[in-house]
């Protein structure tokens, strides 16, 4: 790893590789952390247990029906933003409606995140 590498890991949030939840910044001497908690790391070995026995490869992703739905969800409000944002724009809306607008377009996609 390069030093720029290191040095962007270092100032980008790191998020729990199961949850989502961003990791605390503090006690960073060793490995990073990848999850938030035991309970997150748990699920996420039996998430790749799952994945093996079921022959799957290392790098499936496995949704539940709630968790597709949920993330369809998610994706169609943020559609729904960013076409809101579009209109406004070609219906000349002021700056800082479209600037209200983008606001929530950067919400949406921020609740996407909750994917990693």
């Amino acid at each position: 790893m390069t030093a720029p590498e290191r040095l962007k890991s270092r100032i980008e949030p790191r998020h729990c590789g199961w949850c989502g939840l961003r990791l605390p910044e503090e006690g960073r001497v060793g490995r990073p952390r990848r999850y938030c908690s035991q309970s997150c790391r748990q699920r996420a070995y039996e998430r790749r247990s799952a994945v093996q026995r079921g022959g799957l490869p290392e790098d499936a992703v496995v949704l539940s029906a709630g968790e597709l739905t949920d993330l369809q969800d998610r994706l169609f409000q943020l559609r729904c933003a960013a076409e809101d944002v579009v209109t406004a724009a070609e219906d000349g809306a002021a700056p800082g409606e479209l600037k209200d607008l983008a606001a929530q377009v950067v919400r949406s996609a921020r609740g996407l995140e909750r994917l990693r």
